[in-house]
C-alpha cells in the first residue's frame, strides 16, 4: 500500500503507508448514556436503553419504541465553551449529539483542546488534527416548516409554491439552512476544538461512521495528520425521518410486544428494527504520536474495507458484498479468518439484512462461525444510523481493553448456527475483533481492531 506526501524538497513522493493507527479515545452517546463507561456498564448489566417514545407522538407509525438520549443527562450547552453557546441556537439534534460525543472522546483520550480546556490549549498541533464525521440526511423540524407553510396557502387551502417562494420562505429563520446541512456536525466540532487538519463529511446511512473511520485511518497513514476526530451521529427520532423509515419497510411493528422483544437480531420472529438517537466520536491517532504524548491506546486499527451492494428493495444488503468487505479487511490487516476472536455485526433486526450478514459470516468463517462470540448493540441503543458504527467500534475497544464481552440481549427463536442468542457478560481471550455495517444505501464496511501489544 502506498501514498504520497510532501518531503523536505517541497515535492510529492510516493511512500509506504506504514504508520500504525490506534484509537486513543472513545465517546459514544446514546440512550445508554454519555461516554464509554456508562455505555459499557449498561451493556454488561444487560440493561437496554429502549423505551416507549416521548419525543414525539409515534401513534401513526408501527414502531412506538426507540432509544432516546436522556435530556437530563445530556444538554449541549453544558459541553461547549461559554463563548460558543450562542451557536447552540443553530445546532439541530444531530449536531448536538456530535458535539457531545466529541467532548466525551477527547476526555477519554486525555487530550486538551480549546473546547475542553481553554487555558492549556492544544496537546496536538491544530494543523495536525483532522476531523471526519458521518452524518445522516438531516430532517428539518416539523414545527419550523409548518410555521412557514401555513403562510403559503392558496385559496384552495393547499400550499401554493408561488406564495412559498415569495412569502413562505421568509418565515424561516435567516440561519435556518445552517441547522440542517449534514456537514454542520464536522463544522461545529472542528470550530469548537480548533481542528485545522483534513476534514470531511460522509453521508452513507448506517455505514457513515465506519467509512469516516476508514478515511481518518488513511489520512493519518499518509502523514496528513497525527490525529483525527472520527465517527458519526444521527437522530431519526422525528416525524419526517420516521415516516421515511416506515415507507422503506425497515421499522418493526411493536404492537403487543414488550420493549425488549421489539429488536430481535437474527431471530425468526424479527420484523424490523427500532431507531435510536446517538452515535459517537473516536480519537484516532498515529501510535507514535500517542506514545510521544503519553497517551493510552485503547485498540489498534488493523484492517478496513468497504464494498457496495446494489439497492433493489430499500434493504441494500447482499451476503456476497458483505463477505467481500470482510475478506478485504482481513487482507488489509494481513490476517486470516482464524485470527478473529469476536464479531460485532450490525444485527439490526431487519430480516433480510440480518440474513445477508449471517450468510456472509458463515461463508467467510465456515464451521468456525458457530464458535465466534458476537456482540449486539442495536437491542441496547436502537439503530442509531449514521452513528451506529461508532458505538460498535467503541464497544470493541472496551472488549479488547478488558478482555471481556458484555451481555447479549435477544429474544425469539434463532435458527442460525451463530452465537447471537441471549448471554451474560463474561471474560474472553480477545486479540482481534471484527466490526460490520450494512447500510440502507448499500455501503458495507468491515473494520478489524486489535489488542494493543
Amino acid at each position: 500500500m502506498t501514498s504520497y506526501g510532501e518531503t523536505d524538497d517541497g515535492k510529492l513522493h510516493y511512500r509506504p503507508m506504514t504508520r500504525r493507527v490506534v484509537i486513543s479515545g472513545a465517546g459514544p452517546i446514546s440512550a445508554l448514556g454519555v461516554g464509554i463507561d456508562d455505555t459499557w456498564d449498561a451493556m454488561c448489566e444487560g440493561r437496554s436503553g429502549l423505551k416507549p417514545l416521548t419525543c414525539f407522538d409515534p401513534g401513526a407509525f408501527p414502531c412506538h419504541v426507540g432509544g432516546e438520549v436522556d435530556p437530563e443527562t445530556f444538554k449541549v450547552r453544558n459541553v461547549v465553551p461559554k463563548s460558543y453557546r450562542k451557536a447552540v441556537k443553530v445546532m439541530c439534534r444531530d449536531v448536538e449529539l456530535a458535539v457531545g460525543a466529541a467532548v466525551a472522546a477527547i476526555h477519554d483520550a486525555g487530550l486538551k483542546t480549546p473546547g475542553v480546556d481553554n487555558e492549556d490549549g492544544h496537546v496536538i498541533d491544530p494543523d495536525r488534527m483532522g476531523c471526519q464525521i458521518g452524518s445522516g440526511l438531516i430532517a428539518a423540524d416539523v414545527q419550523e416548516l409548518t410555521d412557514a407553510f401555513v403562510t403559503s396557502l392558496g385559496d384552495d387551502e393547499e400550499v401554493d409554491l408561488g406564495k412559498w417562494g415569495v412569502t413562505g420562505m421568509e418565515n424561516l429563520t435567516p440561519l435556518w439552512l445552517l441547522k440542517y446541512l449534514p456537514n454542520m456536525l464536522a463544522c461545529h466540532v472542528t470550530i469548537v476544538h480548533d481542528c485545522q487538519g483534513p476534514s470531511n463529511t460522509i453521508t452513507c446511512s448506517e455505514s457513515s461512521s465506519a467509512l469516516s473511520l476508514g478515511e481518518s485511518m488513511r489520512v493519518i497513514e499518509r502523514g496528513a495528520a497525527d490525529a483525527c476526530l472520527t465517527g458519526g451521529a444521527e437522530s431519526k427520532l422525528n416525524p419526517l425521518s420516521y415516516y421515511r423509515q416506515t415507507c422503506a419497510g425497515r421499522l418493526a411493528d411493536s404492537s403487543g410486544l414488550e420493549v425488549n422483544d421489539v429488536v430481535r437480531p437474527f431471530s425468526t420472529e424479527a420484523n424490523g428494527t427500532a431507531l435510536g438517537e446517538g452515535g459517537g466520536l473516536l480519537v484516532l491517532e498515529a501510535k507514535d504520536n500517542c506514545d510521544a504524548r503519553g497517551g493510552r491506546a485503547r485498540a489498534e486499527l488493523l484492517g478496513y474495507a468497504a464494498t457496495q451492494s446494489c439497492d433493489h428493495d430499500g434493504m441494500s444488503a447482499t451476503a456476497e458484498d458483505i463477505a467481500a468487505a470482510i475478506q478485504n479487511a482481513l487482507h488489509s490487516a494481513d490476517l486470516d479468518h482464524e485470527s478473529i476472536d469476536a464479531i460485532i455485526p450490525f444485527g439490526c433486526g431487519i430480516p433480510s439484512v440480518d440474513a445477508a450478514e449471517a450468510d456472509a459470516v458463515e461463508a467467510v468463517f465456515g464451521e468456525r462461525a458457530a464458535s465466534i462470540p458476537q456482540v449486539l448493540t442495536v437491542p441496547f441503543t436502537g439503530n442509531c444510523n449514521a452513528g451506529n458504527g461508532a458505538i460498535q467500534v467503541s464497544i470493541a475497544c472496551r472488549c479488547l481493553e478488558t478482555q471481556s464481552l458484555p451481555a447479549r440481549l435477544n429474544t425469539g427463536t434463532i435458527d442460525r448456527n451463530l452465537q447471537v442468542g441471549p448471554a451474560e457478560a463474561r471474560d474472553a481471550q480477545l486479540s482481534n475483533i471484527l466490526v460490520l455495517s450494512a447500510s440502507q444505501g448499500g455501503q458495507n464496511t468491515a473494520v478489524i481492531l486489535g489488542k494493543i501489544s
